[in-house]
């Protein structure tokens, strides 16, 4: 109850602003009190609205009110830290639910200071000066308070367990020396915590050392992290930029040729239109002409026929109707022809790229080493299909099935000139770029095949022979 008594003696005391002990309280018109600069700031905050409040009641001041310090209410928080730190510093002393608890104390026992190995009890300051004061007690073996002394103490004899049984692996006392185990091989206790110190000291330093590595490790892996990450980020940004630029190319060649049909529209229906105008007319002219013979065909009167006839128009010239050029719904064949020959050549380049770009980007070198794949089911996790590109091939290497197949011959092939070909050596390249660790199989007939590469390390599973001297290599290369 006293506890609790201090509690709400605090609270009363406490500033509400910033929830600790009144600091150099003053207290305001309104009765309510603070610390001197907890009020101080919150009316600093005020000084724009010209208008200073209570931060509880919210009462108005104006002008700002002058703050004197409470000097009785500063010896009332004096008394109150005293009382309540000495109040604290004693419910210190004694032992809680967890603590150990002084075996000598009585009623309300204190907290353990230590414990006693040899006696065995657990004391506080008070009652452990004893062991600091009479020399036989000065030998004992004082550790932290422990409340598994009992475990010490030997079940059968009473006594304290100071011998090691490396025979049986368990601590005895010198009763149990003397009978059950009697001729074990035996050391003392502390000998043999002293032995075991120093492996566990081995250990633990063995511990440290990998610890160590492991967070070199992951050190690196963070840098590989952040490395990947930006990165990506450089490559999905360059990407878009690429691909914008392309998508905006397309847009300029799609407009370009929307113009060009337009005005090749434009051009044809106004020719067309003209000669329509043109035969409209003709067909007008025929029309009077037509009917003024038919008028004067119906003529009885001979003298006015006769008399007529040579007032008659001539007949104009005839539209040439070989100049009636039409071509129903083909006018823009050629133009659709071209814009898809182009989308089928981008498929084909897309098509054929884009596994170079899904193949660069599958794969993260791992910074911590790999075990060397030892069977063919772990070789085949790094799969590649390899073709061959005839643009690099020497002109006495045929490649045939579907470019994955070379052989020498004696006729040079007619491949067209390039500037990445092979001349001085029978050497081709793949089509594929290779990252990481790459896993094919190659076959061959005659003397070999050979990969030259200083920057790739070579690893062979197997070679078995297969009839027609033909031999199966299984072949691993890792870039370094």
């Amino acid at each position: 109850m006293a506890e609790k008594g201090v509690q709400l003696d605090r609270e009363s005391f406490s500033c509400s602003i910033c929830l600790d002990l009144l600091k150099d309280p003053v207290t305001i018109s309104c009765g309510h009190s603070y610390c001197m600069n907890c009020i101080k700031a919150h009316w600093d905050e005020e000084d724009g609205k010209k208008l200073h409040s209570c931060p509880q009641c919210r009462k108005t001041f104006t002008p700002r009110p002058v703050l004197v310090k409470s000097t009785m209410l500063a010896d009332l928080v004096e008394q109150l830290k005293k009382t309540g730190l000495q109040a604290a510093a004693a419910d210190h002393c004694y032992a809680g639910p967890e603590d150990v608890a002084c075996d000598v104390c009585t009623g309300r026992r204190r907290k353990a200071f230590k414990s006693c190995l040899v006696c065995p009890a657990s004391y506080c300051e008070k009652h452990l000066q004893p062991h600091h004061d009479v020399p036989p007690l000065k030998k004992h073996k004082l550790v932290e308070p422990s409340n598994k002394l009992q475990e010490n103490i030997c079940s059968r004899h009473n006594e304290v367990m100071k011998i090691f049984c490396r025979t049986d692996q368990q601590c005895i006392c010198y009763l149990c020396l003397m009978d059950e185990h009697k001729g074990h091989d035996t050391v003392s206790a502390a000998a043999e915590r002293t032995e075991r110190q120093r492996e566990l000291e081995g250990s633990r330093l063995n511990i440290q050392l990998r610890i160590q590595d492991r967070e070199e490790d992951v050190k690196l892996l963070h840098q590989e992290v952040e490395a990947v990450n930006l990165s990506a980020d450089k490559t999905v940004e360059d990407s878009e930029k690429i691909f914008t630029q392309l998508i905006r190319l397309l847009e300029k060649r799609s407009s370009d040729v929307k113009q060009q049909v337009r005005s090749q529209q434009r051009t044809e229906v106004s020719r067309v239109k003209e000669l329509q105008e043109k035969l409209e007319q003709e067909i007008t002219e025929l029309k009077r002409n037509d009917a003024e013979l038919q008028k004067l065909s119906h003529t009885e009167d001979l003298n006015q026929f006769l008399h007529n006839y040579p007032s008659l128009s001539p007949l104009s010239e005839s539209t040439d109707s070989s100049s009636i050029n039409t071509r129903p719904l083909r006018y823009f064949e050629d133009v659709t022809a071209a814009v898809s020959e182009v989308r089928d050549k981008l498929q084909d380049v897309l098509r054929e790229k884009w596994t170079n770009v899904s193949l660069t980007g599958t794969e993260v070198d791992v910074l911590l080493s790999q075990p060397e794949p030892t069977t063919r089911a772990g070789f085949l996790r790094y799969s590649r299909d390899i073709t061959l590109d005839p643009n690099t091939a020497n002109t006495r290497l045929l490649l045939s099935d579907g470019n994955r197949k070379a052989t020498i011959m004696s006729q040079h092939q007619s491949y067209s000139s390039h500037p990445d070909r092979f001349t001085g050596c029978f050497q081709v390249l793949s089509r594929e770029s290779l990252t990481g660790r790459c896993y094919w199989e190659v076959e061959r007939r005659g003397r070999g095949v050979c990969i030259p590469n200083s920057r790739l390390r070579s690893s062979v599973l197997q070679s078995r022979s297969v009839p027609g001297s033909q031999s199966r290599y299984s072949v691993l290369l890792q870039r370094l």
